[in-house]
C-alpha cells in the first residue's frame, strides 16, 4: 500500500500564470503546483470537502487550494487548448472580413426588448402568421428565424424572449445580427429586459432602431418612451441624434411599412456581403431532439452555402445534411449567407450558441466531433458532484433548512429545445442560497423517459420538465418509484415553485390529475367539421367536454377541449381504456398517427 507523501510547506510555488483544467483530479492539480495529491487532498479535508486522489475537482476546491499556496492559476475548460488544433484540422478562413466584390447578402434583424411589448406579435404582423397563439403564456420562449420581402429585398430575422431568464437567447440573436430593432412599449416604456436587450445590442456594436410600439393605446407616449432612450445614449433622429425611431402598432399594423423602408435604407448604408461560394460556415440558433426526424437544428448560414449531402459539423454534433427546410416549413436544397434553416441529419442536439462549419469531408468531421465529445465528458465528471450525494426532495426540502442542516435539492431538467435548458438551468442556479445547494443529475432535451425516473430515483432527485410531459409508462414508474416530476410551461411559475419550496412556502392548491390517454390511429376529414381522430384508448376513461395536452413525441404541442366524442355513429359521454372512439378536438386540425391524446383534470388538495 502506497504511504501518502507530503510536500515540505517552504517548497517553492510555480512562477506565473498556471493553466489549470475544470475538474481536474487531485493528482492533476498537486504536481503542476509543484504539490502532491496528498497535499490536495489533505488540505480539502481540513476544509470539510471529503474527496479522493482521483475525484474530479470543483472550480471552488481548486482555486481555495491555489489561494491557500499562493499560486496564480488561470481555469480552462478541458480541451480548450486542443480546440486550436481541431480548427486547423476543419481548415476554415480565419478572422471576420468582407470582399467589396462578394454579392450583397440579406441582413439580419433580430427583435429584441421586454416581455409581453409585442415583439412576436409586431413579427406576426409583417410575416403574416400566428406565432404567439402556439407560445405559452403568450411569452416567447424559443429563438425563431423567418424571411420576409419588402420592396424584392429579402429581410431575415430573428425574434428573441423577451423573459429575464433567456439571457444567453438574446446575447446569442445579437452576436448573429446585423441589425437590431429594439421594441418599447409606448404605455409601458423603458423595462429591466429592454435596457438588457440595449446593452446586447451596443455589445455587438450593430446599428438600433427603436419600434415604439402599441400606439394604439390609451396610455401611449412616445415622448416618454424618447426621453427615457436619449438618457441611454439613443437619440432620436427628430431630436438631432442618429437613432431612428418609428411609432408604429403591431395590433392595427399601422407603422410597420415605416419600419421596414427604414430596414432597407440601413441594410443598404451598411452594405453586407458574404461570399455564397465554398463550405458554409454559421451559428447554431436553436436545437431540439424531435422522435421522428432525430436532432434538429436551426441554424444561420453566415458565410458559403449549405447543401444536403455536405458533412457538417458543431461541437460534438455532426452528419451529413439529410434535409434543409426554410422557415415556412418547404424542404430546400441548399442555403445561402443570411438564411436560417431547419438541419436534419446531425448524430447529436448541437448545442444552441455553437457555430456549424461544413467540414472537408465525413472522416475530418467525425474526427473532430469525437474530440470534442471526449473533452466534454471530462468536463461533465466534475461538475454537479454534489449530485452523487444524499438529496431531499423538493416539498422535504424546508424541514432540512429548518433544522439547520444544509440541503442538496438533486434535479434533473429536460426541456423541449436547448435554449430552453440552458434559460432554465441557468436561471435555477441563480437562486442557490447558502442553506440550499442545487446539483443537476442530468440536463438534456426530450420527453421524461423511463430511463431519466430511473436515474431520478437512483439519485434521490427530482424531475423538472419544461414544455415536455411524461408518457404513461414514465409516470406509472414515477408513481412505483415516488419520483417527484413537475411540468411546467412558463418560466417563471417554474422558478416561483422552487423559491417558494426553498423558503419554505410551497403549498399548491391544486393536483393535476391524468384520467385517459389515447392514441391516434387514423385521421378522417369530415365536410364543415375537419379533422376527427381516430384512437384507441390506452388507459383510463377519455370523457367529452375534459381538458386535454395534444403530445407530439412527448412535447405538448397544444392545450385545449374535447369537443366530440363517438363510438361508431353515436355520440358518447365517455369511452374506457381498450374500446376505440372518435375524438373532434376544439380547434386543432394537425392531427397525425401515433400522437398521444391525454385528458386531465385539476383537483384542489388541503396541504397537511
Amino acid at each position: 500500500m502506497d504511504v501518502p507523501t507530503y510536500t515540505a510547506d517552504d517548497a517553492p510555488v510555480p512562477e506565473g500564470e498556471v493553466v489549470v483544467e475544470r475538474a481536474s483530479t487531485a493528482q492533476d492539480l498537486g504536481p503542476k503546483l509543484n504539490r502532491t495529491a496528498a497535499d490536495v487532498v489533505r488540505f480539502l479535508l481540513t476544509n470539510g470537502e471529503m474527496v479522493t486522489a482521483t475525484q474530479s475537482l470543483s472550480d471552488e476546491m481548486i482555486e481555495l487550494f491555489a489561494a491557500e499556496i499562493g499560486a496564480e492559476i488561470r481555469l480552462v475548460d478541458p480541451g480548450e487548448e486542443q480546440e486550436v488544433e481541431l480548427q486547423k484540422l476543419l481548415d476554415m478562413p480565419q478572422g471576420e472580413f468582407e470582399d467589396p466584390d462578394w454579392p450583397v447578402r440579406p441582413p439580419v434583424i433580430t427583435i429584441m426588448g421586454h416581455v409581453d411589448h409585442g415583439k412576436t406579435l409586431l413579427l406576426d404582423k409583417i410575416r403574416s402568421a400566428n406565432v404567439v397563439a402556439g407560445e405559452a403564456g403568450g411569452i416567447t420562449q424559443h429563438i425563431g428565424a423567418y424571411q420576409v420581402t419588402k420592396d424584392g429585398n429579402v429581410l431575415s430575422f430573428i425574434d428573441t424572449p423577451g423573459h429575464e431568464a433567456f439571457t444567453a437567447m438574446r446575447a446569442r440573436g445579437a452576436n448573429s445580427t446585423d441589425i437590431v430593432v429594439l421594441v418599447v412599449a409606448a404605455d409601458d416604456g423603458v423595462m429591466p429586459q429592454t435596457i438588457e436587450a440595449l446593452d446586447h445590442a451596443k455589445a455587438a456594436e450593430v446599428p438600433i432602431i427603436v419600434a415604439i410600439n402599441k400606439m394604439d393605446r390609451e396610455a401611449a407616449d412616445p415622448q416618454r418612451v424618447m426621453t427615457q432612450l436619449a438618457e441611454r445614449e439613443l437619440v432620436p433622429e427628430d431630436w438631432g441624434g442618429d437613432t431612428i425611431m418609428v411609432p408604429l402598432s403591431a395590433m392595427t399594423g399601422d407603422g410597420i411599412d415605416d419600419l421596414l423602408d427604414n430596414l432597407n435604407v440601413v441594410a443598404e448604408i451598411e452594405d453586407l456581403r458574404a461570399d455564397p461560394d465554398g463550405r458554409a460556415s454559421g451559428t447554431v440558433l436553436e436545437a431540439n431532439l424531435d422522435i421522428g426526424r432525430g436532432p434538429v437544428a436551426t441554424v444561420l448560414v453566415q458565410q458559403g452555402t449549405l447543401k444536403v449531402g455536405d458533412p457538417m459539423v458543431s461541437g460534438a454534433a455532426w452528419g451529413r445534411v439529410r434535409a434543409l427546410i426554410d422557415d415556412q416549413g418547404n424542404q430546400i436544397k441548399e442555403a445561402g449567407p443570411s438564411t436560417p434553416v431547419q438541419v436534419l441529419g446531425l448524430s447529436d442536439v448541437a448545442a444552441a450558441g455553437d457555430g456549424f462549419v461544413v467540414a472537408p469531408d465525413e472522416k475530418v468531421a467525425g474526427k473532430v466531433a469525437a474530440t470534442r465529445e471526449h473533452w466534454q465528458r471530462v468536463a461533465s465528471l466534475g461538475r454537479d458532484a454534489a449530485a452523487t450525494s444524499g438529496g431531499a426532495k423538493l416539498e422535504d426540502i424546508f424541514k432540512q433548512i429548518q433544522a439547520g442542516e444544509t440541503a442538496t435539492l438533486n434535479l434533473l431538467v429536460k426541456a423541449d429545445v436547448n435554449g430552453s435548458l440552458e434559460a432554465v438551468t441557468d436561471s435555477l442556479r441563480k437562486l442557490e442560497r447558502d442553506e440550499v445547494k442545487l446539483a443537476f443529475v442530468s440536463r438534456s432535451v426530450g420527453g421524461i423517459t423511463q430511463a431519466d425516473i430511473q436515474l431520478a430515483a437512483a439519485s434521490d432527485a427530482s424531475i423538472i420538465g419544461f414544455n415536455i410531459r411524461p408518457d404513461r409508462k414514465a409516470r406509472e414508474l414515477a408513481e412505483q418509484e415516488k419520483v417527484e416530476i413537475r411540468t411546467y410551461e412558463i418560466i417563471y411559475k417554474l422558478l416561483e415553485d422552487i423559491e417558494a419550496a426553498m423558503v419554505g412556502m410551497l403549498e399548491p392548491e391544486f393536483e393535476e390529475v391524468v384520467t385517459g390517454d389515447a392514441e391516434v390511429r387514423e385521421i378522417f376529414r369530415v365536410p364543415k367539421i375537419g379533422a376527427i381522430a381516430g384512437c384507441m384508448v390506452l388507459n383510463g376513461t377519455i370523457t367529452r367536454g375534459s381538458k386535454v395536452r395534444f403530445l407530439r413525441d412527448g412535447t405538448i404541442i397544444w392545450k385545449g377541449a374535447i369537443q366530440s366524442l363517438r363510438r361508431f355513429k353515436d355520440d358518447v359521454r365517455e369511452v374506457e381504456r381498450g374500446f376505440e372512439c372518435g375524438i373532434g378536438l376544439s380547434d386543432f386540425q394537425d392531427l397525425k398517427p401515433g400522437d398521444i391524446i391525454e385528458t386531465f383534470e385539476e383537483r384542489e388538495i388541503p396541504r397537511v
